[in-house]
């Protein structure tokens, strides 16, 4: 506490002397015993020439009710609470302690103590509250002994006292347990707990008692736990963090795992040795479920591991901890009548057949069999569930590929309902690419002819059908059977169906103009009759180069249709580029020996005469024919001639334009003439026209100058009427607003004196009541007032009584007159000499008479 010399209310310091007023006191150090004292106030202190004041006067310290302070280095004192002094006349201290002072008289600071803590209130511990408190030495009173570190707690409610022996730690609130909730708490110490239970350092425990909880001194909250609320459809899957015994006294080992239902508990909070993994949600398979369920737990409560358990609807269960359903919750297997399963045993086992339950057949790992509907099966755990089959219906001319997976073989199943057994699988056919890309487009060969060699729309095929083809009307064919060895060819219209191992023959023609090999790919052979289109270049005997369009109509030769004559149709592989290159070589040969003149007035005959040639009677056969695949051509167009040379083309083209120039000018002088006689005709009847116009025009001018006038008339004669009206509407409505003007004024001037009488009249009046209540207010006042007087001096008169005020009448005169009588004197007369006395007419009452009399202020005594 620091020592500010202050003076004190009402004190002062003169030299050597200082005043001390109460409860001050002041610290006086003597120079010649280096002996510090204490003047107490009130009191007037003469310092010595040896002594010298150190501090103060200062208030002494007053400590109101509830509060305290701790002092420093105290005094000691005797029983009567009074200082002990040492032989030097200090004063004793116990030095480094402390003392705790509560209410008490104010005291003085003796020298060397010192204010540790201020005043303070007293700490008030609150219900449901405590504090801690820790023990700083060793404390032996006759309730209770403690050994410094010792920590106990001080319950509220009440008032905490401090003591030095004792610190307090912190401020404990009570932690309140709700219903569904529990805290877990940790022994830092051993200690017992509320319960009486011992507890070790590190323990941890719940407390679920619901209401206020307030944790022992050696006790801390870790956490406030909520309990999960269990039911029907949820349960907790649990783990132990230790080796423990649970709350139904059953032993938890550490790492164990189990569940915990609505049928245990409807809440449950979690141990501190149990660690919630997470909450599982109820299983519930319908009439038409089923499921497997690894690793299942025993009635030991110990999961099997290895094991698979089958369970099937109408059931709701909690999958323990352990367990795992293999493919989640299955629906049962519901066959009809086209349906059938591929089942697979994985081990060993008797199987009961659903039709005759007295039929046992043993499956041993890896059979294989069909169940065929209508039934509803479950597989057991040992059997595996390969497939699941459907009849598949085929029309007559659908088909499907089956292969026996034990043999091998493969076949074609077609026109019937067929559902694939246990040995059986479909069975992919792959064609080469360039097949399958035909077969995709699904395009008419017929009605496709001017597209040929280009992508249409795709159609996506299923390899496990039998492969179809519609040959065309009058088209073939050709099939290989790689199996056997030989082809067949099938004629239009017909359907083609491919057994496992017949592929097409693809054909590939030429195309184009001119004819270039591979452009077009085919599976079908058209029979014609056709045409086809080739430009080739020739050269006449003169030189002359020539390019050739040419169209030929081609058919096969198809009357005898057997397997020998078929064939041939198939023998050239591309008979388009073969017949074209065969008949450009004739046309070449007879144009190279014929001059270009000749050539181009019989052309047609010239080509005709070399494709076909002469017969016996030198005239020009009918056909052209192959007999390596009976192809006929039967006849040759000239679509076009055109040289190849520039000089020849350009003599050509000379010659063409001027006729054309010659036509042009003719049909331009023709044009031209008459363009010049419609034109002279249009200008005549323009200037006749131009002639009416300017007619119409001057009367229409005369009609605006006459409607011009009349206007110009009415325009003055309106003017001049308007403007004198006018004027006398303005001069009657000036009149009027003159005479309307002083109505008004009139009548605000009538309505202002009004005004002003009624308001003068109001005001008068307003005074004459207000003068009235005043007077009235003013009479009652006196009346309450002499009313008030009177009463009072009734009061008075009969408090204190007619012999009073007698006795107080006469008390004046009857004590003048003992005085006079004490005096010796027969008579006085008083007066304020200012009023002359008659003595003439009274000298005989004051010569005989023995009473004095009195009439003014100054007294004259006569004797």
């Amino acid at each position: 506490m620091s020592r500010t010399r202050q003076s004190p209310p009402g004190g002062s310091e003169e030299g050597s002397i200082f005043r001390i007023p109460p409860y001050y006191y002041l610290h006086v150090f003597d120079q010649t015993t280096n002996v510090t004292k204490v003047e107490l106030g009130p009191k007037t202190f003469i310092r010595q020439d040896n002594e010298k004041v150190v501090f103060g006067p200062e208030k002494m310290i007053t400590i109101p009710p509830r509060h305290y302070c701790v002092i420093e280095n105290p005094a000691v004192k005797d029983d009567e609470e009074k200082p002990v002094y040492d032989d030097n006349g200090q004063i004793k201290l116990l030095h480094a302690d402390q003392e705790v002072r509560l209410t008490q008289d104010p005291f003085p600071l003796y020298p060397g103590e010192v204010v540790k803590e201020n005043v303070a209130a007293l700490k008030i511990v609150m219900a449901n509250s405590a504090l801690r408190l820790r023990a700083v030495l060793d404390i032996e009173d006759k309730d209770e002994k403690r050994v410094a570190g010792d920590e106990w707690l001080f319950e509220g409610p009440g008032t905490y006292i401090p003591r030095k022996e004792v610190k307090v730690e912190e401020n404990i609130q009570a932690t309140v347990i709700q219903p569904g909730q529990a805290i877990r708490l940790r022994a830092r110490k051993e200690t017992r707990d509320r319960d009486g239970t011992l507890r070790v350092t590190g323990e941890e425990w719940l407390v679920k008692k619901t209401g206020a909880y307030l944790p022992g001194a050696y006790e801390e909250v870790i956490d406030t736990v909520g309990a999960y609320v269990l039911n029907d459809k949820k349960a907790l899957h649990m783990r132990a963090l230790r080796t423990f015994t649970d709350e139904e006294e059953e032993t938890r080992k550490n790492g164990e795992e189990w569940l915990i239902t609505s049928k245990d508990t409807e809440a449950h909070i979690p141990n501190v040795y149990e660690e919630v993994m997470g909450i599982v949600d109820i299983t519930t398979l319908t009439n038409r479920q089923y499921c497997v369920i690894l690793d299942p737990v025993g009635e030991d409560g110990k999961p099997q591991l290895g094991q698979k358990k089958l369970i099937k609807g109408e059931r709701s269960f909690f999958l323990h901890p352990g367990e795992k359903l293999e493919n989640g919750i299955q629906d049962i297997y519901i066959l009809g009548e086209d349906e059938g399963l591929i089942l697979k045993a994985n081990e060993t086992f008797k199987d009961t057949s659903e039709e005759d339950e007295k039929k046992v057949s043993l499956r041993r790992p890896g059979d294989r069999w069909m169940i065929r509907g209508p039934c509803e099966y479950v597989p057991p755990v040992e059997v595996e569930v390969v497939a699941q089959r459907k009849a598949i219906p085929l029309d007559e001319n659908e088909g499907i590929y089956v292969r026996d997976i034990k043999s091998g073989k493969v076949r074609a199943v077609c026109g019937q309902t067929y559902m694939l057994n246990q040995d059986e699988e479909l069975w992919e056919k792959i064609l080469p690419p360039a097949v399958e890309d035909l077969l995709s487009q699904g395009r008419d060969p017929l009605a496709d002819r001017g597209t040929r060699g280009t992508s249409g729309e795709r159609i996506k095929r299923d390899k496990t059908r039998v492969i179809s083809y519609r040959v065309p009307h009058n088209a073939s064919v050709q099939i290989y059977d790689y199996k056997e060895k030989r082809a067949r060819v099938v004629f239009g219209p017909e359907l083609v169906m491919l057994g496992p191992d017949e592929q097409f023959t693809q054909l590939s023609l030429s195309g184009g103009k001119p004819k270039r090999p591979n452009v077009i790919k085919a599976l079908c052979l058209l029979l014609g009759p056709d045409f086809c289109t080739d430009i080739i270049t020739v050269e006449t005997a003169d030189h002359a180069r020539l390019s050739l369009q040419l169209a030929y109509n081609w058919h096969f030769d198809v009357r005898d249709k057997s397997e020998k004559e078929s064939e041939k149709l198939f023998s050239v592989p591309d008979f388009v580029g073969d017949a074209c290159k065969a008949i450009a070589s004739r046309i070449r040969g007879a144009v190279a020996g014929v001059q270009f003149d000749d050539f181009h007035k019989n052309s047609a005959k010239i080509i005709r005469t070399s494709v076909f040639g002469l017969d016996e009677n030198h005239k020009i056969r009918n056909s052209f024919s192959f007999p390596a695949n009976n192809l006929n051509i039967t006849s040759v167009d000239i679509q076009s001639v055109e040289p190849v040379d520039q000089r020849t083309r350009d003599a050509l083209m000379k010659s063409v334009q001027l006729a054309i120039e010659i036509t042009t000018n003719s049909q331009e002088a023709t044009a031209r003439h008459e363009a010049e006689r419609i034109e002279q005709e249009a200008r005549g009847r323009l200037e006749r026209q131009k002639i009416n116009d300017e007619a119409e025009a001057e009367k229409s001018r005369r009609d605006l100058l006459e409607l011009q006038a009349q206007s110009a008339a009415v325009e003055s004669t309106g003017q001049a009427k308007a403007e004198a009206q006018s004027r006398a509407e303005s001069a009657r409505i000036a009149g009027e607003a003159d005479v309307s003007q002083a109505k008004l004024k009139a009548e605000a001037t009538r309505i202002q004196a009004d005004s002003e009488l009624e308001r003068t009249t109001k005001v008068v009046e307003s005074e004459i009541k207000n003068n009235k209540i005043r007077d009235e207010m003013e009479i009652s006042k006196a009346k309450q007032m002499s009313g008030i007087e009177i009463e009072k001096f009734e009061n008075m008169v009969k408090a204190i009584g007619p012999d009073t005020i007698k006795a107080i009448a006469n008390a004046g005169p009857q004590m003048q007159v003992k005085l006079l009588q004490s005096l010796g004197l027969k008579s006085t007369l008083i007066t304020d000499g200012s009023s002359p006395i008659n003595l003439f007419n009274t000298a005989h009452g004051l010569i005989g008479g023995q009473l004095p009399s009195i009439s003014g202020d100054n007294e004259s005594t006569l004797g």
